[in-house]
């Protein structure tokens, strides 16, 4: 059984997480695009796209720790140093796409479409971007270090 959850569990990462870290990472350049060149539509549908794809699998990113804890618990290491110190990082991964990614790509998306958002088409717009570009890197720098905790695992008895 610990071996099906954890190949459910890396599955589940790859598949969810893997698809948020690169649309969150593409969606800062496409934003600068599309309010670059606010009468270009296939900008701000992909900069729909890009969202809709974070939010999408973020929700779907759910299941990875479920599955974590699952494995863990089947495992014996929910104690484990390691394991506490990702699940902490995967927490404070997924509060800073939903406190702060998540939020600046709506305000961006409704931007680049003509909504008032307050950012408007000039520099405030640019400065959102660069915001956003940080926020997305520290998400994906979270979620790289979970990603080799749980690969090296150190202090870990189970064979690693």
């Amino acid at each position: 059984m610990t071996k099906f959850l954890l190949a459910v569990h890396v599955l589940a990462a790859i598949v969810a997480i893997g698809p948020v870290t690169v649309a969150a990472s593409m969606f800062p350049p496409a934003a600068r695009r599309a309010l670059d060149a606010p009468d270009d539509i296939r900008a701000a549908e992909t900069l729909q796209l890009l969202h809709r794809i974070c939010r999408v699998y973020a929700l779907v990113g759910v299941v990875v720790p479920v599955f974590g804890f699952a494995t863990a618990s089947t495992m014996h290491v929910l104690g484990s140093a390691w394991l506490i110190t990702s699940i902490a990082l995967t927490a404070l991964a997924a509060l800073v796409l939903v406190a702060l990614v998540l939020p600046r790509q709506t305000a961006l998306v409704e931007g680049a479409s003509g909504a008032e958002t307050g950012t408007g088409n000039g520099a405030g717009a640019r400065q959102a971007t660069v915001r956003l570009a940080m926020f997305t890197g520290l998400f994906n720098l979270l979620w790289a270090v979970v990603t080799v905790l749980m690969i090296v695992r150190p202090g870990s008895t189970t064979g690693a």
